[in-house]
């Protein structure tokens, strides 16, 4: 195997493993804000949790299917990024 494989390949784990573990548990935690509180009051804070290994398993397939890597790190970046400005904007105007 040569040494271009053996980079990407690393950088498809790095992607598919721990980056996309990040961005899902990002997306859970701002699901607590973007998604309606329901009538209990918890639909908010129940769905993001009951859906977690959803959210990770689309993503990890993602990252690990995806033909252009690029575009994988450029997806799995935007939503990491997107989800951090509404969280960071969430307390920020608190």
């Amino acid at each position: 195997m040569s040494a271009h494989l053996r980079h990407r390949r690393w950088l498809r784990v790095l992607l598919a493993g721990p980056l996309v573990l990040l961005c899902a548990a990002l997306v859970m935690a701002g699901g607590a804000i973007w998604l309606p509180k329901g009538a209990a009051q918890i639909n908010n804070l129940l769905l993001p949790v009951l859906l977690f290994p959803a959210i990770w398993a689309v993503l990890f397939f993602y990252a690990s299917l995806a033909l252009r890597l690029r575009r994988a790190y450029a997806v799995i970046g935007i939503i990491c990024v997107l989800q951090l400005v509404l969280i960071g904007g969430h307390f920020m105007l608190r």
